[in-house]
């Protein structure tokens, strides 16, 4: 646990260093999130009237008005099952098919490498259970305590069915990083999956997955990513990450409820997948149990199309690229706005990295607690104020059994993404120090 101390430092909330000021003017004008605020209807929702802030993007972010126009049209135009020779079968077919070429650009894939599902939760479940199909007793699988129960769950799941022996890969809960150091200590040549996050979604961290990547491999284990919470903070590449499967929610990067499933072809191509004799026998078509969601796929397609907007280049992919650096770089600067603010916060403690030399290795999501409050009681109060921040374990199960806190509520999540202001997270501070 890390305690952010008390600080007499100036007052960031209340704008009297003209110096800090104009130097955050410099450094944000490259990226203006009240341009890209106003096409999400949501944000001006107001409770008792304030505009409300919403910190609960971890959970599910807004959607652009653009992901909701391209839905509604979808089906105001009428959609109808795939595989027809008719007019709206063949408008669903192109719906899929440019959805997984938005999706194959916004991960450096290929479309034949792209499956959609429920969520991330279901497509692991699918694939956890192909997988184990090949593992043997005494075979191992490497899960970490950092991680969303999504990617813990459907591996121990197998693995007990399978008779497979599960190795853990563990935190330092001093600042809540991955203990990558040990990770050499648990492979061997038994091992055949590593499992882990590429993101924490209940306390931010980052881990190298990259580096994980290569050592899992060099041991012949695959690798399993969890990107869902790290998507709408940076960009991705599977080819730089190496893993060999990667998941992830559109609803956590603007888009509708649709999960995501990233595998490499000839790996997916060769797992044998559970599902209908008539599906199809092909990748990606036979990891996508029963119908799917065309109304959906028509906003995910509209959801990558919106985040290449706020980058420049030639192509989706290059503006992909640059609009996710742009929004790692200006989630940077809220990130110091916000780890500097609550050092005025008299008995708030953070959980997690709180340097800010270190802002590479987390994202702009904050666990904390409160002196003589509840995770409960303090979410209820801000949501009061209208600001929306969730409170409990966030499924992080394993994160809050390792802080010893699962027992006493969790903590209080307060997420920021790219349409949070500066001045919503000067709101948050004031809220949070009214409490203290």
């Amino acid at each position: 646990m890390t305690l952010v101390a008390a600080s007499p430092g100036y007052a960031l909330r209340n704008h009297t260093d003209y110096r800090y000021n104009l130097l955050m003017s410099k450094q944000t004008n490259s990226f203006n999130p009240a341009q890209w605020r106003e096409q999400f209807p949501a944000l001006q929702q107001e409770v008792n009237g304030q505009t409300a802030v919403y910190l609960d993007g971890p959970g599910g972010t807004q959607v652009p008005q653009g992901v909701i126009s391209a839905m509604s049209s979808y089906l105001t135009q009428g959609g109808s099952n795939s595989g027809g020779p008719f007019l709206t079968s063949r408008r669903s077919d192109a719906i899929v098919e440019a959805a997984r070429a938005a999706v194959a650009d916004l991960l450096n894939a290929q479309p034949r490498e792209i499956a959609f599902g429920q969520n991330m939760t279901s497509l692991t479940f699918s694939l956890s259970r192909a997988l184990a199909r090949r593992w043997q007793p005494g075979d191992e699988i490497i899960v970490t305590n950092l991680d969303h129960d999504a990617n813990i769950s459907p591996w121990l799941l197998a693995a007990e069915e399978r008779g497979v022996t599960v190795r853990w890969l563990d935190f330092d809960p001093t600042d809540c990083t991955l203990r990558l150091d040990q990770l050499p200590d648990l492979l061997n040549e038994k091992t055949r999956l590593l499992a882990l996050t590429a993101a924490s979604n209940a306390v931010g961290t980052i881990p190298n997955i990259s580096q994980a990547t290569q050592l899992a491999h060099a041991a012949g284990a695959l690798v399993y990513v969890d990107a869902v919470h790290y998507a709408p903070h940076g960009p991705l590449d599977v080819q730089a990450i190496g893993c060999d499967f990667l998941a992830c929610s559109a609803y956590k990067w603007f888009g509708p409820h649709t999960g995501v499933l990233y595998g490499k072809y000839e790996l997916l191509e060769a797992l044998t997948a559970y599902k209908l004799r008539p599906a199809p026998t092909h990748t990606p078509g036979k990891w996508e149990t029963g119908t799917q969601s065309f109304e959906s796929l028509a906003g995910v397609t509209a959801a990558v199309d919106y985040l290449a907007q706020l980058g420049e280049g030639n192509d989706r992919r290059s503006q992909l690229r640059s609009a996710m650096q742009r929004i790692k770089q200006y989630e940077q600067q809220v990130s110091q706005r916000f780890l500097e603010g609550i050092t005025a916060v008299s008995g708030l403690k953070l959980y997690g990295i709180s340097d800010i030399e270190r802002l590479d290795e987390r994202t702009p999501t904050f666990a904390v607690s409160l002196d003589n409050y509840t995770p409960q009681q303090v979410a209820a109060r801000l949501g009061e104020q209208g600001i929306f921040v969730w409170s409990g374990h966030y499924y992080a199960i394993a994160v809050m059994e390792r802080l010893g806190l699962l027992d006493q509520g969790g903590l209080v999540r307060i997420g920021f993404v790219h349409y949070n202001t500066l001045d919503e997270v000067d709101r948050v501070l004031d809220a949070l120090d009214d409490l203290a």
